[in-house]
C-alpha cells in the first residue's frame, strides 16, 4: 500500500473533483433583461430574471443602476418584487446623454445584502432619438457606491456559461493530464533510441495509448459544452477544434504505424521517431496555430486564459486539484496497459 499511496491520491481528488465541481452553487447573477433596446428621453420598466437569486429575502432595499461607464449611471426610479428571481425595475432615461455616439451600450447593476452586487455587462443598448438643445435635460449622475459581497463559497456566474463552467474541472482538465502523458510517452521513446530496451517501447505506447485516451475524452466534453454554449457540436469555423482533431488523427496513426509492421525492433524503433515527430507537430497545432488567429476559446485570438475572467480562486481550489487527480490516475491506468503488454509478451514467449 505504501507503494500505491499515488493512486489512491489520485482516486480521492477526483471523488473531491466531482462532488465539489457538481455540488458547489454558483454565485447569485442577472439571467436576463427585457427589453434590451433602450431610448433615451423615455421612461422604461426593465423585466429582470436574476439566477439564484433571494430578491424578496433581503433586509435592505433591492437598488438598481443603469452604468454606462466608470463614471456615469443612474439609478432607478421605482423597484417591484414579483419573487425572488424576478423584479421589475423603472428608469427615466435622459435626454441628453453624456456622449456623442448615436448608440451606447450600457451595463445592468443590482445589489442587495443577499446577493451581493449583479452585473450584466454590456446587455442594455441606449439610442438618442431626440435632438438635444443646450437648454434640453442634462444628465443627472448616481455614482454606485456601498456594493454588498457575497458570502459563501460559491463559483462565479458567468453569462453564457452558467452551469457549464463545471465543465472545466474535466474538459481542460483531462488536455492537461493528456499533455503530461504524451510528454512521458515521448520521454520514453528517446530512452528506447538510446538503450534500445523493449520496457521503455512499450512504456511509451502505454502512455501514448492512455493520452490518446484523454485526448478523445477532452474532444467529447468539449463537445457538449460547445453544444450548450455556442448552439452546435463542432464548427468548422473554429480553429482550435480543427487543430486538436488532426493532431489526435496524428496520433490515431501511431497505433495504426505500430500495427503495421511484424519484427519487432522495427517497428518499435520507427514508432519511437514517429512518436517524437507526433509530440513535435502537437504544440503548433494546440498551443501556437490557435493563438494567431481569432478563436472563441479562451488564450486564443488574444483572449487570456486562466485568468481572473476565466478563474477565481473558489474555481482554482478544484481546478488545480483536477490536474493532478487527472494525471495521477492517467499514470495508474498507463501502468495497467503496460502489464498487458508485458503479459502478452510472456505468453506469446511460450
Amino acid at each position: 500500500m505504501r507503494k500505491n499511496w499515488w493512486k489512491a491520491l489520485g482516486v480521492v481528488i477526483l471523488i473531491y473533483t466531482y462532488t465539489a465541481g457538481l455540488l458547489i452553487p454558483l454565485k447569485p447573477g442577472i439571467l436576463s433583461v427585457n427589453p434590451s433596446n433602450l431610448n433615451s428621453g423615455e421612461e422604461v420598466t426593465l423585466t429582470v430574471i436574476g439566477y439564484n437569486t433571494f430578491f424578496t429575502k433581503t433586509e435592505s432595499e433591492l437598488r438598481a443602476w443603469i452604468k454606462l461607464d466608470n463614471e456615469h449611471a443612474i439609478s432607478a426610479t421605482k423597484i417591484e418584487l414579483v419573487n425572488d428571481t424576478k423584479a421589475h425595475v423603472s428608469f427615466n432615461i435622459p435626454s441628453n446623454l453624456p456622449t456623442e455616439d448615436k448608440v451606447t451600450d450600457a451595463s445592468l447593476v443590482i445589489d442587495n445584502d443577499q446577493d451581493g452586487a449583479m452585473v450584466l455587462p454590456s446587455k442594455l443598448t441606449i439610442k438618442k432619438t431626440i435632438d438635444v438643445n443646450p437648454n434640453a435635460e442634462g444628465w443627472t449622475n448616481a455614482p454606485i457606491t456601498d456594493l454588498n459581497r457575497k458570502t459563501g463559497f460559491s463559483f462565479p456566474f458567468r453569462g453564457i456559461l452558467y452551469e457549464t463552467i463545471r465543465n472545466t474541472y474535466f474538459h481542460v482538465c483531462l488536455w492537461f493530464a493528456m499533455i503530461i502523458l504524451l510528454i512521458t510517452s515521448v520521454v520514453h521513446s528517446f530512452k528506447y533510441l538510446r538503450n534500445f530496451r523493449m520496457e521503455d517501447d512499450q512504456k511509451s505506447m502505454s502512455f501514448t495509448m492512455v493520452g490518446t485516451l484523454f485526448g478523445m475524452l477532452g474532444i467529447i466534453t468539449g463537445s457538449i459544452w460547445a453544444k450548450d454554449t455556442w448552439g452546435t457540436y463542432w464548427t468548422w469555423e473554429e480553429v482550435k477544434l480543427n487543430m486538436t482533431a488532426i493532431a489526435l488523427l496524428i496520433y490515431l496513426a501511431y497505433f495504426v504505424l505500430r500495427s503495421s509492421f511484424d519484427d519487432y525492433e522495427k517497428r518499435a524503433r520507427i514508432a519511437a521517431v514517429y512518436n517524437i515527430f507526433a509530440f513535435a507537430a502537437l504544440i503548433p497545432l494546440i498551443f501556437v496555430i490557435p493563438r494567431l488567429t481569432d478563436s472563441l476559446h479562451p488564450g486564443n485570438g488574444g483572449n487570456p486564459a486562466m485568468g481572473g475572467e476565466d478563474l477565481d480562486n473558489t474555481m482554482r481550489m478544484v481546478f488545480y486539484p483536477a490536474i493532478i487527480g487527472w494525471t495521477l490516475v492517467g499514470v495508474w491506468i498507463s501502468q495497467i496497459v503496460f502489464r498487458i503488454q508485458r503479459l502478452k509478451e510472456k505468453i506469446m514467449e511460450f
